[in-house]
């Protein structure tokens, strides 16, 4: 790309997007000065191997330009998420960390688990990376504490105690069985808990059980000592740190051989509850402030900024004179993350010893990412693939198909390809099959469709299904002329001890068949390679059924119109192309529906009036 025209680059904050010669963005910045930042991608020296990658391949940039820097980080954070440009650092992680919640506006406040914090007075506390972690402390300690688990509605409508009071897990408020002091005393018990107070808690909870067992009250001793060792079990999933301490998150960074890592943990009154850790390959140190400017950018738009962030080092403006880094106004991040928080947040380094061990915890787990990530090289588990699969090579391009439907009705084939080991989506297809209960019969139809669609041919085609299904497949490649044109396999739920497939979580005995095997091939469980093709085919059958539903809502949106008088399959089709869903007919105009072919303004009146009464 040649150097655009400075007149031509506002001087303003804002935001730039640099794209191909497709139009597709491929890089995504901000800038508090819009000119000097742009400009600085054409100097002669000084960039790293991927900006001149980036910059050799770009054709066009345009820019938004906005009134502040803060305004400029928020619209970068949202267009990465939205484009997800190949040059840019992605963080590939966008879920809503889980959170415990209590509304203690209300007389007897329920805990909650939610994924994102709001303003209503509420307490929140402690992110959960997983969200089994937090529902296995939820259920924890409700065993522990008497808390009412039913919703705000459920409470108000019931006319006796839930199961669980009579488990004695409830206190049963909703029936007036429990004095409101009392219960937000194990309120408060639950939330210095969470808060990592926990010292306190456990010995006032032992000086309770010792007075009830001196009063000869052993029911309520007893009672005591589960809550206490519920307690205790749940402090263990916490390390202490330092007394006192402030909350905060603490970042590391580990550059391996083939990329660089980025360790999260989370330190909450002074105790480690949870962490995270990244991988990108390809990157170096000399990609380190852009590293860290993209992730506080883009993983604080899912979690909510503690008010201290601790990072390895302040990155220091690095360019040359005259030329603008994205670590020049530090303020700027902490601006947009007080805003996220709706209180103060800071930047800081290490500054004490305490500082440094926690940097130093989240580097080792960034150093075990690594390690990991490496050990799952793209290119080594295509080739134990190949191998374990008797391919010619690497199956460098990998389709895989699922048949989806309820009793034969709206039935898809949905199929997913990978490439290079990560999914394409870009090349995901669904195609609309006759309706069929036989999966084998629809499997051997739709040989023909995938034949007419023609190259590219995959180095693997993985059936969901066992020997049925490959052998199906097999016979339609034969029948149309084309026997070995694609290398086939099938994949199986393993068979539990009655015979049957094994659904259960977390089985991963599953069954690899080949053409001409009777039986299965002999990988062992949790084999990588047989992991990598179980979560293919998890991918396709999770596209599949989607693709199914969409077809359901499709068949319930046309039926739902034909009931109306006047409106018949074709109208109901139009209509539907048109707009997508009821809501949107509904809000249709006239004008709108005289913009369907084939509709004059006398039927478009007449249908404007009966969708406007649905």
């Amino acid at each position: 790309m040649e150097r655009p025209d400075p007149d031509t680059i506002p001087l303003s904050p804002g935001v730039y997007l640099y794209k191909d010669a497709r139009g597709k963005v491929i890089y995504v910045g901000k800038a508090r000065v819009l000119r000097r930042r742009v400009l600085s991608y054409f100097r002669p020296h000084g960039l790293s191997a991927k900006t001149l990658a980036m910059i050799h391949r770009a054709q066009s940039v345009d820019f938004l330009a906005t009134t502040t820097e803060k305004e400029a980080l928020l619209l970068e954070a949202s267009l990465i998420k939205k484009h997800r440009p190949h040059y840019n650092i992605v963080l590939r992680d966008d879920k809503q960390y889980a959170l415990f919640r209590f509304n203690t506006r209300h007389d007897f406040p329920r805990l909650e688990i939610c994924r994102r914090t709001r303003r209503d007075g509420a307490k929140y506390f402690s992110p959960f990376t997983s969200s089994l972690a937090a529902r296995e402390t939820w259920k924890l300690l409700h065993r522990a504490f008497s808390l009412r688990r039913c919703s705000d509605r459920m409470m108000k409508n019931r006319v006796r105690p839930c199961l669980y009071h009579h488990m004695g897990q409830c206190p049963a408020p909703c029936m007036g069985l429990v004095d409101r002091n009392e219960y937000h005393k194990s309120v408060r018990q639950v939330c210095d808990l969470l808060a990592g107070d926990s010292a306190p808690l456990l010995s006032g909870m032992k000086q309770e059980m010792a007075v009830a067992a001196e009063q000869l009250d052993y029911e309520r001793a007893a009672r005591i000592r589960d809550q206490i060792r519920a307690v205790e079990k749940t402090v263990e999933r916490q390390a202490a740190i330092l007394p006192g301490a402030s909350d905060m998150d603490a970042i590391g960074l580990y550059e391996a051989d083939k990329g660089m890592a980025l360790g999260i943990v989370f330190v909450r009154n002074g105790a480690v509850g949870d962490g995270k850790a990244y991988y990108w390959p390809g990157l170096k140190y000399e990609d380190a402030p852009e590293l860290l400017a993209s992730f506080l950018n883009q993983f604080y738009t899912q979690a909510a900024p503690p008010p201290r962030i601790l990072l390895p080092w302040i990155p220091a403006g690095s360019q040359g004179e005259g030329e603008e880094d994205i670590w020049d106004d530090k303020s700027s991040f902490e601006q947009a993350l007080s805003e996220r928080r709706e209180a103060g947040v800071r930047i800081v380094a290490p500054q004490n010893a305490s500082d440094n061990q926690l940097v130093d915890m989240a580097q080792a787990n960034a150093r075990e990412e690594a390690r990991r990530r490496q050990n799952q090289d793209p290119a080594d588990l295509l080739a134990r693939v190949g191998q374990a699969l008797g391919l010619a090579g690497p199956p460098v391009r990998i389709e895989c198909v699922d048949v989806s439907h309820i009793s034969g009705k709206q039935t898809r084939v949905g199929m997913v390809v990978y490439e290079n080991g990560q999914p394409s989506k870009q090349d995901y297809r669904v195609y609309t099959m006759p309706d069929s209960s036989d999966d084998y019969g629809t499997l051997y139809a739709w040989v023909e469709r995938r034949l007419e669609s023609g190259e590219p041919w995959p180095d693997l085609l993985l059936i969901d299904g066992g020997r049925g299904q490959l052998a199906s497949v097999v016979r339609a490649f034969e029948k149309a002329g084309r026997p070995g044109l694609i290398p086939l396999a099938a994949i199986a739920k393993a068979r539990d001890e009655h015979g049957h497939a094994d659904r259960r979580a977390g089985n991963v005995a599953d069954r690899i068949f080949t053409p001409g095997r009777a039986n299965p091939l002999p990988l062992k469980e949790g084999a990588p390679e047989l992991l990598f093709l179980q979560q293919i085919r998890d991918a396709t059958h999770q596209f599949a059924i989607t693709s199914h539903r969409k077809a359901r809502r499709s068949a319930a949106f046309a039926g739902e119109l034909m009931r109306l008088p006047g409106i018949g399959p074709a109208t109901a089709r139009l209509l539907w192309d048109k707009f997508g869903s009821l809501e949107a007919m509904r809000k249709a105009t006239e004008e709108d529906l005289l913009a369907i072919p084939g509709i004059g303004k006398n039927r478009a009146r007449m249908l404007r009036e009966k969708l406007a009464a649905m």
